[in-house]
């Protein structure tokens, strides 16, 4: 297998792939994955919740142009594949951070540790409401 590759190497098709948008094009566009993998490691509150879902999408409608094209681009489905891959797990990070808790996790807030309001204006909504309560039951 490996001489038929080295074979292949050594071939017009090969420097005719190496020279074309074919393999440049994801060769350069491998920099979103690997950025994307990079910020796997900062904290959650940078994430933004739109652009990792415009990414996301991005690469997905890419992943399918990279398989419907003829010849199959591999290398650029591969890179879109990635790019999908890092931005769905930063998409979980960052729902999981604002809307599941996990903000109030990573700060030691806890239901316990919150203190009910009781200064002067509640306590005159509460006997305002509790006076409403006995006009209402007159």
């Amino acid at each position: 297998m490996s001489s038929t590759f080295f074979t292949w190497l050594r071939s017009p098709a090969a420097r005719e792939y190496f020279f074309s948008t074919h393999f440049w094009g994801p060769v350069a566009n491998w920099g979103l994955p690997l950025a994307a993998l990079a910020d796997l490691r900062k904290d959650e509150e940078v994430i933004s919740g739109t652009m990792t879902t415009a990414l996301a999408c991005y690469s997905m409608v890419f992943m399918r142009f990279a398989w419907r094209v003829q010849p199959r681009n591999y290398l650029l489905f591969a890179c879109h594949l990635t790019n999908a891959t890092a931005q769905s797990v930063q998409e979980f990070r960052f729902v999981n951070y604002w809307h599941m808790g996990g903000r109030e996790k990573n700060l030691g807030i806890t239901d316990e540790a919150v203190q009910p309001v009781t200064g002067e204006v509640t306590k005159a909504i509460v006997a305002a409401r509790e006076e409403a309560d006995k006009v209402d039951k007159q």
